[in-house]
């Protein structure tokens, strides 16, 4: 049995709100500590957020699945680990716990609590390195998913993150939850919210075509695997 779904929810807004002030939170640190190196800027947050991912993870994984993040979370209902209907109940859940934990994060550094940010992103280059930071992402959960390697997924997952970070030009955002959280941080993480919708737009479309990838690689897998999403041993919570 897993876990009932409201404890599955406040675990999702719980790591949600976690990540969105890491990723915030260290982005602000970074830009304090290295005021005039944007390359080093970059690196302390990238390390931050991989090594924070890792440990958010496994916090709340056992609970969830620890998806933090809507398309994932589309994902495993596609191919037949969570119900639409959970799915549909972890979105709302992931993108109230960003927005907390943007919030959050400005308040930590005495900063207003709501700064709408004014980093505009949009370019077609950016769309296109979040389309492809999305796919990869959703390609090792689900490689790993159903290769029965779930044991690995949080540092592999944390790995990814932080080296897509320097890969894409968009330093991959690859959650559409994230995206909105960051909105509201005019800060170095932050994102202008008129290029939000053009990320969420590239992270589904990355979405859809790493689910297209996983059917091809791995298809002859049951909805019990597909269920291990990141912590192996969520379907034995209770």
């Amino acid at each position: 049995m897993t876990a009932s779904l409201p404890r599955r929810l406040l675990a999702e807004l719980l790591g949600s709100a976690f990540l969105a002030a890491l990723v915030i939170g260290s982005g602000i640190a970074a830009q304090t500590l290295s005021p005039t190196d944007t390359g080093l800027q970059l690196l302390e947050n990238a390390a931050a957020t991989a090594a924070g991912l890792f440990t958010i993870i496994l916090m709340f994984g056992p609970v969830s699945g620890g998806h933090f993040n809507p398309v994932v979370s589309l994902a495993d209902a596609a191919l037949g680990g969570i119900s639409w209907r959970d799915a549909s109940a972890y979105i709302p859940a992931q993108v109230a716990g960003c927005a907390l934990g943007a919030v959050t994060a400005n308040g930590m550094f005495a900063l207003a609590a709501v700064s709408i940010s004014t980093h505009h992103r949009a370019s077609a280059a950016h769309l296109l390195a979040e389309a492809i930071a999305t796919a990869g992402l959703v390609l090792v959960i689900f490689a790993l998913a159903r290769s029965h390697r779930t044991t690995t997924a949080p540092a592999a997952v944390g790995a990814y993150i932080g080296a897509a970070y320097f890969f894409t030009s968009s330093s991959s955002f690859a959650n559409p939850a994230i995206t909105l959280g960051r909105t509201i941080s005019d800060t170095f993480a932050g994102i202008a919210p008129a290029s939000a919708p053009g990320f969420i737009l590239a992270q589904l479309i990355g979405g859809a075509a790493a689910i297209v990838v996983v059917r091809a690689l791995y298809p002859d897998v049951t909805p019990a695997d597909a269920a291990e999403v990141v912590v192996p041993h969520l379907v034995q919570t209770r």
